[in-house]
């Protein structure tokens, strides 16, 4: 889907930002290399994230990661309407959220779409009201601004979307307070970490260090690990190795780059590190996994 966008000269790759206003009919299976947000604009529908089935109405947000597959069913007769807005991670740059002084404000983003599918889903964003207003007037005037492609549109456009980001954080940590009251410092605990991971997901082909990490969270790199260790029950390093394998399995079975160019791609400048963290973490050579011969971990679990 990405190739059909950019070949079509919708997203490119100095302003990687497309937004429009449609009615959604069923649509295969299928990932992409860009983050999608998707507001639903009235009707309903099933959405198929990960091969489990999630009822969709009027009010729903959603947002899907790089290399996520999902898809989406409308019953006979029936209608959804969605406006469907796509960006690279690299669209807002983090420099612009430090500046902004919103880097620890926008947790819809950097925690919600990063949780466990049904989490995700089962505890996902409806907006009514104002709230619902709101979002599709900011919406809204992004599509015009990408249609008319007036005088600053590009600065606009990311403003706004960084506007939309903060809002639905707004609205999805009133959501979570409302159903759940976990200790101030528990829920702290929880979001920064989860942001951290989340940052690592969109970024895990940079060059990603304990110290820049402390300094963009403005955390100890001892208290990084601790986090860490205690959402996820591995230090840092660990999170990250997994991260970038997960993409590298991605990249081996659905493009022909060579074993050296994946490692790059996710990462590693040491095509030989890479290639015995992969055997570590998946339990063959980069090689074989390619070749179907990734089975043999699946083989040896069930023994």
């Amino acid at each position: 889907m990405k190739s059909m966008i950019k070949s079509s000269g919708l997203m490119k790759d100095e302003f990687p930002f497309w937004i429009t206003r449609h009615t959604q009919g069923a649509v295969q299976e299928h990932g992409h290399e860009f983050v999608e947000l998707v507001y639903v604009v009235r009707g309903a529908g099933m959405h198929i994230f990960e091969g489990t089935q999630y009822e969709l109405s009027a009010g729903d947000v959603y947002i899907i990661n790089p290399g996520e597959t999902h898809a989406y069913t409308v019953a006979s007769g029936e209608q959804m309407e969605i406006v469907n807005c796509l960006f690279m991670p690299s669209f807002i740059p983090d420099a612009l959220l430090k500046e902004l002084e919103i880097s620890t404000s926008m947790d819809y983003f950097y925690v919600h779409p990063f949780m466990k599918p049904d989490i995700r889903f089962n505890h996902h964003l409806n907006l009514h009201g104002q709230d619902a207003v709101n979002v599709l007037v900011l919406l809204d005037s992004m599509i015009r601004e990408l249609g008319h492609r007036g005088p600053g549109y590009t600065t606009i456009i990311r403003l706004q979307l960084v506007e939309l980001l903060v809002l639905l954080s707004r609205y999805y940590t009133l959501m979570r307070n409302r159903s759940t009251t976990p200790s101030p410092r528990q829920l702290e605990r929880e979001i920064t970490a989860r942001r951290i991971y989340g940052y690592m997901e969109r970024n895990y082909d940079k060059k990603i260090t304990l110290e820049s990490l402390a300094g963009l969270f403005n955390v100890g790199i001892r208290q990084l690990n601790r986090l860490m260790r205690q959402e996820f029950g591995r230090s840092i390093i660990d999170v990250l190795h997994e991260i970038r394998i997960e993409r590298a399995k991605h990249l081996l079975t659905e493009s022909d780059e060579k074993v050296i160019t994946v490692a790059t791609q996710v990462g590693y400048d040491d095509p030989s590190f890479f290639s015995r963290l992969f055997l570590r973490h998946v339990g063959c050579p980069p090689s074989q996994y390619r070749q179907g011969l990734g089975l043999l971990q699946a083989h040896r679990s069930g023994e």
